[in-house]
């Protein structure tokens, strides 16, 4: 059995996380300063943040990986593919079917990761001594910073994490432990002239380059925004019922990528371009049904159907009419002002 010691634990985490089915690991120093924190209270103080109250209660812990445990030390940071094996915006083109963002249209990637780092955890606690904590974006940690700072790759102008090996398409995970490892180099920035991502955006949520507006997001709108969104912003919604790939998906980085691997999380061919009509018609239970083990399911039945009359507005299809009608009366308020939108829309065109 090899030894563990500071300098050869890197080599035989990385080993060890490849066999869990990781594609990348990297590591980084979480002590040093960093301008991650000052970005998120830029972020904040400007008001960007939307509805996402917890960002604020939380900033203090958030800003910096001390901030919310101050032994960690170092950060075993990994990320796993998700690649399409398609084309994510063909769907687009479809305006009687919705576009579900290609993240949640296989399994939720929380079950799937999270076990395999805390195995990973686990092995380097007791190989290591110290203590570890596991993190797969549901505490305050700023994830794609300290990738970057872990050389996985960069937060590009659209603020998402991109990869010269794998483009937008990477799950990350982190594990924070009390003992002090040989850090990998930072990645550098590699978006140059270009501003695609920038450009795509069907709502201009990007008020400059490396700066997001969550409250004209599409996927702030349609998966963290409660009740009915904004009139002026309906239209840009077009298809998109459960977030938006259209900055991920331009970057010419992708290029590089290749379609996931891993097989949990395939995209089910039933939430590839699901029809608008079918979806509207769903209650309580067939949306749980549906959408188990999925990311959508966390939105609830309410808000998904209140995106899928938003689609139907924008289909242009007066087929999708009797969908919005038998919504005209249902129990939620915001689903009842989305159906008399799509009604009215649809008359218009």
């Amino acid at each position: 059995m090899t030894t563990w010691t500071s300098e050869t634990a890197p080599d035989l985490i990385r080993e060890r996380a490849a066999r869990l089915g990781f594609d990348l690991c990297r590591i980084a120093g979480v002590t040093a300063p960093w301008d991650a924190g000052d970005h998120l209270r830029a972020f904040l103080d400007a008001g960007r943040q939307g509805t996402m109250d917890w960002l604020a209660e939380t900033v203090d812990r958030r800003a910096h990986p001390n901030g919310l445990w101050p032994e960690a030390r170092s950060a075993v940071v990994v990320g796993m593919n998700y690649g399409p094996g398609h084309d994510p915006l063909a769907v687009l083109a479809q305006r009687s079917r919705g576009a579900i963002s290609i993240y949640a249209q296989g399994r939720d990637y929380h079950e799937v990761i999270k076990g395999r780092l805390k195995e990973l955890g686990g092995l380097i606690k007791k190989r290591l001594g110290g203590e570890v904590k596991v993190f797969v974006d549901t505490a305050p940690l700023m994830e794609k910073p300290l990738a970057e700072r872990a050389g996985i790759g960069w937060q590009g102008k659209h603020t998402n994490l991109v990869s010269r090996g794998f483009g937008s398409w990477l799950f990350l995970g982190s594990v924070l432990t009390s003992v002090e490892l040989p850090p990998d180099a930072p990645e550098e920035d590699h978006c140059g002239a270009c501003s695609a991502c920038l450009d795509a955006c069907p709502t201009a949520a990007f008020p400059a380059p490396y700066q997001l507006d969550a409250r004209r997001c599409i996927s702030y709108l349609t998966i963290e925004h409660a009740g009915p969104v904004d009139e002026a912003l309906r239209p840009a919604l077009g298809n998109r019922i459960y977030g938006c790939d259209d900055c991920l998906a331009v970057c010419p980085w992708n290029k590089f990528a290749q379609a996931g691997r891993e097989a949990k999380l395939a995209a089910r061919e039933a939430l590839k371009a699901p029809a608008l009509a079918e979806l509207a018609a769903l209650d309580e239970a067939e949306f749980a049904a549906l959408f188990t083990a999925s990311p959508v399911k966390r939105i609830g039945r309410d808000r998904l159907v209140r995106n899928v009359l938003y689609a139907i507005g924008n289909s242009g299809d007066p087929a999708l009419a009797p969908a919005a009608l038998a919504l005209l009366d249902d129990p939620d308020p915001a689903v009842r002002d989305a159906a008399e939108w799509a009604l009215a829309r649809l008359e218009d065109r």
